[in-house]
């Protein structure tokens, strides 16, 4: 692979989450004592904020196009405050105040930050990451987090300080068709569609499954609420 000149730094720290949780476990427990993401979550947010564009990207073939990040020619210097504990995040408020200091001292334009904690939320004064992101709006950095993963009931927003940008996740209006072929005389079209997520107390949180045997005309239609997989 050519080197892109995409990341320009990286740094991590560990010091807080040792003294939280014990020494790191890098045999029997999967993670890097290093700026190296192993859970892969760092790597799939640095992707979304300033990843390059590729050319014909699919998920197992759907949705094939080109994928870039919100900002395809920014470079990305990595702080890595979050590590794996039994395949679970865990960040120190040591960690994560450190990062801030030294990304600001090193210059950064905007800090992206998909970490956070749901309700109920400590106060302003008591959170590395509002603290952290204060002093950088104070010097003009912009501080961009996720807003979380709870729902779909109000209130459960995972960041809120009024100096931040809090992004939530959408849907899209696509849905993604495939058939499956069962024992050669039946078959199920399989349509996910995305936009269950909007609708969840609405009742289109469905997975649509049409079945028709080979051998007969009529068409049948199923419909499976989320949670009714076994997934």
């Amino acid at each position: 692979m050519d080197c892109n000149r995409k990341l320009i730094g990286a740094r991590y720290y560990l010091q807080g989450f040792e003294q939280e949780f014990g020494s790191l476990n890098t045999s029997g427990n999967p993670e890097y004592r290093s700026a190296r993401d192993f859970l892969g979550h760092g790597t799939h947010t640095a992707s979304t904020a300033v990843g390059s564009m590729v050319k014909n990207a699919s998920f197992l073939d759907f949705a094939l196009g080109t994928a870039r990040g919100g900002a395809p020619r920014a470079r990305l210097a990595v702080y890595k405050v979050c590590w794996g504990k039994n395949l679970d995040g865990n960040c120190a408020e040591a960690d994560i105040l450190a990062a801030f200091d030294d990304a600001l001292h090193d210059g950064v334009n905007i800090i992206s930050a998909s970490f956070g904690s749901d309700p109920p939320l400590t106060p302003f004064f008591s959170s590395s990451a509002d603290i952290g992101s204060f002093h950088a709006m104070q010097l003009g950095v912009s501080s961009v987090f996720s807003a979380g993963n709870a729902g779909p009931d109000p209130s459960l927003v995972g960041n809120v300080a009024p100096w931040t940008i809090s992004v939530a996740a959408s849907s899209i209006d696509r849905v993604f068709p495939t058939e499956i072929v069962i024992d050669s005389n039946f078959s199920v079209m399989v349509i996910i569609s995305y936009q269950f997520f909007l609708h969840y107390e609405q009742g289109a949180h469905k997975i649509i499954l049409h079945g028709r045997r080979k051998k007969q005309k009529e068409m049948q239609k199923l419909f499976l609420l989320w949670g009714d997989l076994n997934y």
